[in-house]
């Protein structure tokens, strides 16, 4: 019994270990990153107008925000959108923050 304890021990401080603050991004360091990345873009033209909109995580258990491309654009006034850009930042696996950048008019 004592042994299926800690068996049962071992699989949840690492189940706990691997649910930590984690980002999407085209690289990420294991320390730290910030990466700016293209996301998407359109035939439209002109982008005198920037929107954004970020999704934060803590430690992976607490997770909020809206990074929605239609919430950023609807942040700025943009009803055209020309690109899209996307941040990730994360600071080992406490924080970490995704931006997402809408550019259009």
């Amino acid at each position: 019994m004592k042994n299926l304890v800690k068996i049962s021990l071992f699989f949840f401080i690492g189940a706990m270990a691997t649910s930590c603050a984690v980002v999407k991004a085209p690289l990420s360091g294991v320390i730290y990153t910030d990466v700016k990345a293209p996301f998407a873009v359109t035939s439209n033209s002109g982008s005198s107008k920037v929107g954004t909109a970020e999704a934060t995580s803590i430690l992976g258990i607490v997770a909020q925000g809206d990074a929605s491309i239609e919430a950023a654009a609807k942040q700025a006034g943009i009803t055209k959108i020309h690109h899209v850009d996307e941040q990730s930042f994360k600071i080992f696996t406490f924080y970490a923050r995704y931006t997402v950048y809408v550019y259009g008019e």
